[in-house]
């Protein structure tokens, strides 16, 4: 009997140790599944954070990019702007540039025309002094031409170019439009210096 309640007691420790070391097997177990359940989390949460900050630096980086990409445009547009208005001016100082360019051509041409018929031998003197005359006349007239231009400039207008025939002067100024007393004052240099009348005189803008 006594052999009998020793095995008994023998069984019974060992099941006790059995469950006790069940019980704490699954309580550890527990605890794990819970670290990791917090883990989890703890991940997730940082993984949406993280996913945060990146959407967050995109949409700066989008926006900035927005930002240069407008001012870029309106530098382009200001730069496209400048380029035709430089372009514009330059026209215009062209224009009249090779219109006092070919007035002096064509007044050169009958110069060299008029010296050409003095200068020849079978030219009776009657067609000399003519020509003479024509020379003197056509001199006077680019002299003239060119102090009223610079009159005229004077007055504080860019540039200005005047052709002149045997009844009627032109003249073009470069302004955008002219006030009646800047026409007023236009017509009383052409007048005297051209020795014409004001209703010979043509005034226009470029």
């Amino acid at each position: 009997m006594k052999v009998l309640k020793r095995n008994q007691l023998i069984i019974l420790v060992i099941s006790l140790m059995l469950v006790t070391a069940g019980y704490l097997n699954f309580t550890s177990t527990n605890e794990k599944m819970e670290n990791k359940d917090v883990v989890a989390e703890l991940g997730d949460a940082t993984l949406v954070s993280n996913n945060n900050v990146v959407n967050e630096s995109q949409r700066e980086n989008k926006e900035e990019k927005k930002q240069n990409d407008n001012e870029s445009e309106v530098i382009n547009e200001n730069e496209t702007i400048g380029e035709n208005e430089a372009v514009e001016t330059n026209q215009e100082d062209t224009y009249f540039t090779t219109s006092k360019l070919e007035r002096e051509n064509i007044y050169s041409q009958m110069l060299e025309s008029y010296q050409e018929i003095y200068n020849n031998v079978n030219s009776t003197v009657e067609q000399k002094n003519l020509a003479i005359e024509d020379i003197s006349k056509i001199n006077e007239k680019r002299n003239a031409i060119m102090i009223a231009e610079n009159l005229v400039k004077a007055k504080g207008f860019k540039d200005i170019v005047i052709f002149a025939n045997a009844n009627n002067v032109s003249v073009i100024i470069k302004a955008e439009k002219l006030e009646p007393e800047q026409i007023a004052q236009i017509q009383n240099i052409v007048s005297r210096e051209l020795e014409v009348g004001a209703e010979a005189i043509s005034i226009s803008t470029k």
